[in-house]
């Protein structure tokens, strides 16, 4: 069973989340040879404020 865990910044719509959900499912059912229904993604949403890039908050970022 693939368990595969996203962590995204917040602000993706649930439109954006199902697309990338039948992708990965596809990769995984061809890739992997799973089963559609053993495929088990968990999205973990991280705010711009939790997340530095290079010594900077990317809230801050502009």
């Amino acid at each position: 069973m693939p368990n595969i865990s996203v962590e995204l910044l917040s602000g993706r719509t649930m439109d954006q989340r199902r697309e990338f959900v039948t992708a990965v499912t596809e990769a995984a059912i061809s890739i992997l040879n799973a089963k559609r229904e053993s495929v088990r993604i968990v999205f973990t949403e991280i705010e711009k404020s939790d997340v530095a890039n290079g010594g900077t908050l990317v809230s801050d970022e502009v």
